[in-house]
Order: structure tokens, then sequence, then C-alpha cells
């Protein structure tokens, strides 16, 4: 049987006050002698409710400014102590150090500071010590003491509390110190980070608050856990339980659709690119977005950088479609694309995508910076005796952003600012290019004029040879191979412009 524990002593010192009242009056209901300090002590005292000074407790007031209050034996002796251990008894008696049953206690907000772009010496001084020391000793000694780390658990005291009359079971105060040692584990990582701020190449630490249970992983043999906080940039306005494979679709969307500022339709399968099209008008820009691959479209992704309005809303219910975002839904497209009660809509909110990626491999974690790179007219260099047109200069840096987001190998081919024909994930580069070209005379694009995107350099000719012979006219890649003279020459030989932007952009 879970023997429960009576409440009979509690330490209160919190930085945040909010929601506190209830607790205090509900111990206060129950006889709880309540040690505090600071301005929780005045708190605890203007509502009424006789509180002792730690200071009387330890017999020392604050010193430094504040920097020790708590860390004193008659404080952590009275934590620590094991209720069972007749050592530990008699040394409570002998020092006169009273058993303390429940621990209040939050941190100083430090990683709110360093958001706020407070100075070092401001950052520095919300690096908590009292806190941290307190809740681990609580924690630590869970068999015996309740310890209670954020304002988010005062709910929950205070129905244990109730239910029990001042009583708590020791699976109660278990799970309390688990969420304990979460709190302090985060805090710490916060500040290591801080300490770290780079890619120094001293330890990996993260700590993701958050967690939302998958149905299962990318596929249903496997369990799959989201963590992090999804409702900071979305609303789910409507749709199903999202699942492992739609977060990397949406992931994907994200990052790709963020790189335009014109009115911009993008429509992915399985993290790749299958339809994009800017234009003046989304009504335009998602029908020539779907016009690049309609038969990949189905069971899709679709992400648009603007309003959607009753016209785009009817035609994007005409086909299945896993998620669509937006930032801002009309109530009648709205009321449109919710007549299919599975489809996740999504209200994309404003917040940036973290500039660090990590990715697990060999009992290990990968961590590199974010492709942040987007590529302008001033930073491309021609290659070939012809010059790309304005025009062509358009469409080149407008594939080199859809190329930048697809799976090498990947070529992308685009016409007025239309996806027409992709290739992605081929183990050569010429495969990709067949593959491009295929795509785009399945649907019955006409390719001359085209420009061609390649995420990395060509090794030989040949990509740019059957480029050609297909009407492709302007090239943009990276250059870098020690056959690119091959490559040159052949443009320059056939009138097409190719332009080298030095920034290889493999995504595997």
């Amino acid at each position: 049987m879970d023997f429960l524990k009576p409440v009979k002593t509690a330490l209160i010192s919190v930085y945040h006050k909010d929601k506190l009242d209830e607790v205090v009056k509900l111990l206060e209901k129950y006889n709880v002698k309540i040690f505090s300090t600071g301005g929780t002590l005045d708190f605890v005292r203007n509502l009424g409710v006789d509180a002792i000074a730690v200071e009387e407790l330890t017999g020392y007031p604050s010193i430094l400014g504040g920097r020790v209050k708590t860390l004193h034996p008659k404080v952590f002796g009275g934590i620590l102590a094991r209720r069972d251990n007749e050592t530990d008894s008699a040394q409570l008696q002998e020092y006169a150090i009273p058993e303390i049953d429940l621990v209040i206690v939050d941190l100083y907000p430090f990683e709110q500071t360093v958001l706020s772009g407070a100075s070092e010496s401001e950052i520095i001084e919300k690096i908590d010590i009292g806190g941290v020391s307190l809740i681990r000793a609580a924690a630590k000694n869970y068999k015996d003491v309740l310890i209670v780390s954020n304002r988010e658990q005062y709910g929950k005291l205070k129905e244990i509390l109730s239910d029990n009359e001042c009583k708590s079971s020791l699976q109660q105060r278990k799970q309390f110190a688990l969420e304990a040692f979460e709190v302090t584990s985060h805090y710490d990582t916060a500040i290591f980070k801080y300490f770290n701020d780079g890619l120094t190449p001293m330890a990996f630490k993260e700590s993701v608050q958050g967690i939302k249970e998958l149905r299962y992983g990318e596929n249903p043999h496997q369990k799959g856990v989201f963590y992090g906080d999804f409702d900071s940039c979305f609303e789910q306005l409507h749709g199903k339980e999202i699942s492992y494979n739609n977060l990397l679709d949406i992931d994907a969307a994200v990052a790709l659709i963020k790189e335009f500022d014109e009115p911009t339709v993008v429509i992915l399968k399985h993290n790749n690119a299958c339809g994009v099209a800017t234009r003046s008008n989304f009504d335009d820009a998602w029908t020539d977005a779907l016009a690049g691959d309609p038969v990949s479209a189905y069971g899709g992704i679709v992400a648009i950088n603007g309003k959607v309005e009753e016209d785009v809303a009817e035609k994007i219910n005409k086909i299945f479609f896993e998620v669509i975002i937006a930032p801002e839904y009309s109530p009648s497209a709205l009321d449109i694309l919710q007549t299919k009660k599975n489809r996740i809509i999504l209200k994309i909110k404003d917040f940036q995508l973290s500039k660090v990626t990590y990715r697990s491999l060999l009992n290990g974690v990968l961590v590199q910076e974010r492709d942040t790179v987007k590529e302008s007219a001033d930073m491309l260099k021609v290659v070939t005796s012809t010059s790309p047109t304005d025009a062509q200069i358009s469409d080149l840096l407008f594939a080199n952003i859809i190329v930048k987001h697809s799976k090498s190998n990947a070529i992308v081919l685009a016409k007025n600012r239309q996806l027409i024909g992709s290739g992605v994930g081929q183990t050569s580069r010429v495969d990709a290019v067949k593959h491009a070209i295929e795509k785009a005379k399945a649907f019955k694009f006409d390719l001359k004029g085209a420009v061609l995107a390649s995420d990395a350099f060509f090794p030989f000719a040949d990509s740019v040879e059957l480029a050609h012979g297909e009407g492709v006219d302007a090239v943009i890649q990276p250059g870098g191979s020690i056959r690119d003279k091959d490559s040159i020459e052949f443009c320059d030989n056939n009138g097409i412009a190719m332009v080298f932007t030095g920034i290889r952009h493999f995504k595997h």
C-alpha cells in the first residue's frame, strides 16, 4: 500500500507569484507551518497568512544582494533528512532543524532574460543558485518531500492536498521529482548553451520542452514522439491528428515557402516540391503550381504565403491534400476547406526556424548550421560568353531556391517562375536531369527557353548536353568541378548562358 505522508511544514520561495495565493490559502486551511523568503514572504503575509522568515530559522540574513538566502544546513538539513533514518532524525533534533515536507520553488527567468537582449551582467544575475539547489535536494528526497518546481503544477498540487487531507503518496512525490529534475536539467542546459554559444566542439546538449505523442513513427510499427512547441508555430484550425510524416512535410514546406516574398504556392510530397509557382495573385499561382505535377500533388501538402480566398479554396478542395498551410484564410475559404473532415488546416504564425539542425546517427548526433544562403543576382558569376537576360536571371534564382530544398542529387527545370520538372534523390546527376526532363514532358511542358538549376557541380558535360537537346538555354550551378571547362565550352559553343553561384546546396 502506498503510504500517504502529511505535509506539516512548507518552504515557499518563488520568483513568479501568480497562482500562488490559492496554494497558500489551502496550506493555511490545513495549519501548515510556512517558511519563506524576501518578496515571497511579503506576498504570503499580505494574504493575511502567518509565515516565518528563513532568516529566523537560519540566524543569518539574506546577504550579497540576495545571492545567499537559503543555502544553510537548517534549510537543507530539513529537506534532505531521511525520516526513517535514526541518525538523521537525531541530528535534526540536536541542531534544532525542522523537517520540511513541501518545497515550492521556481527559478529566475534565465532564458527570458537572454532573449530580452539584457546585458551580460544582468544575465549572470539570473543564474539561479539557491533555487536549483533546493529543487534538487527536495527531488532527491522524494520519499519524504513533495517538490513543486513550477507554477503550472499548482493545480495538481491543490488537487492532491484537497483530496487527501494535505497528504501525498510516494508515487505522486516521485512524479513531481521527475518533473523537477526536468526543470533543473533544462535550466542548466540553457546556461551551458549561453556560455557555449556557437558550435564549439565541447558537448552536445539540447533541451526541448513540450511533447506530442504521435500515433506512430514513419511507419505503423514504429513508435514516434515530437518534442517541441508546435503551437508556437501553428494554430491547427481543422483536421485529424498530425502524424510523423506530416511533420516532416510541414517542416520542408515551411522552409521552402519562407524563401518567397511574392505570391507563391508550393505543393510538396515526401519532402520534395512537386509544384511551385510565383505569380501576381494566388489564383494563378495555384493553377500553375498544380500544373507542375498534378499526379504527385495528390495526397501532398500545400503551402501558401498569403491569404487563402474562396476562389483558391474551391480549387484546392477538388483534390485530396493532407495539409494546407497559410498565414490567413477568409471565412468562406475556411468553410470550404473544412468540408473534408480529416484535412489538416494550419494557420502559420510568425516564427523563425532554428539556426541549427540536428540528425541522429551512429548512436550520436550530427549538428550543422541551417543552409540559409539565398543567392541574389549580384552573387552570380557569368562564366559563358552568353549572358543571361533579366528574365532568365529571375527564373534561375527561382529554380535555385527550389533545388536548394530538394533531395540530392537534384535538378530543377523552371520557366516563367514555374516549376516544370524536377529530378530528386538520384544517385547520379545525369539521371536527375533525365528524370526532370521526363517529368516536364509528361505534363506537356515546352522546354524551349527553360532554365536548369543544379544543387551541385556537373562532373561531366553530359548534363548540359542533355538539357540543351531539349531546349534549355540557361543554367545555374555552384561550379567547382575539375571539369567545369567542359560544361562551359559546350555552353559557349551552343549559345547557353551559365552562371556559377559558388554555393553548393546538398540536402540528404
